[in-house]
């Protein structure tokens, strides 16, 4: 079903008024594989996400939870982060399929870069597939710029990954975050 723009907002705008990001907990990891799986050709292991949530001290774990109007919650978005020194590595995000264009990524990256600006962060990086322009556009909107690339990164395809850094994270983007500057302009109209 093709949505005109108006239509496309306002749904957009439902669903992120009944969505919620929180810290990932264990009961999660069953959504949060099934988003993982749908979105990636080499989806992590349980393993993985239980040694991050359980292990790990330096993540930071975070999901988007959409509640229905029966008061039920889906875990639909999540996301990953290693605080390595001043560095935020976001090592995964994801949001399920059927929430996609919703705006859920940006709302998962803001959580993350906010808490991590609050204990000292102050650049951030990550991997992204030289194909998936969708999301390089979501990371130039908080100042990812590409640094760098590692050949052949992904194995499913032995296609290359462009290394994205954003420098400079401090108050006046914590402030930027907070007050919703990242927001399209677009968004500002919806209500």
């Amino acid at each position: 079903m093709n949505l005109s723009r108006p239509e496309q907002a306002a749904v957009n705008s439902d669903v992120l008024s009944s969505l919620r990001i929180r810290a990932m907990r264990l009961e999660d990891l069953p959504p949060v594989q099934l988003i993982d799986r749908l979105s990636f050709t080499l989806p992590w292991p349980e393993s993985s996400f239980r040694y991050e949530l359980l292990e790990n001290p330096r993540s930071l774990l975070r999901v988007a939870e959409l509640q229905q109007l029966d008061d039920r919650c889906w875990v639909v978005g999540e996301i990953v982060v290693w605080l390595i020194i001043d560095e935020a590595h976001i090592a995964t995000i994801a949001v399920h399929p059927d929430y996609r264009g919703c705006g859920i990524a940006r709302l998962l990256l803001v959580d993350v870069l906010k808490e991590s600006i609050k204990k000292g962060i102050r650049q951030a990086t990550l991997e992204v597939r030289a194909s998936n322009l969708i999301a390089q556009k979501l990371y130039h909107r908080f100042g990812f710029r590409v640094v760098g690339s590692r050949p052949r990164y992904y194995k499913d395809n032995d296609e290359d990954a462009l290394i994205m850094t954003v420098n400079g994270l401090d108050d006046q983007t914590f402030k930027w975050l907070e007050s919703g500057g990242w927001q399209p302009a677009s968004a500002h109209n919806i209500e």
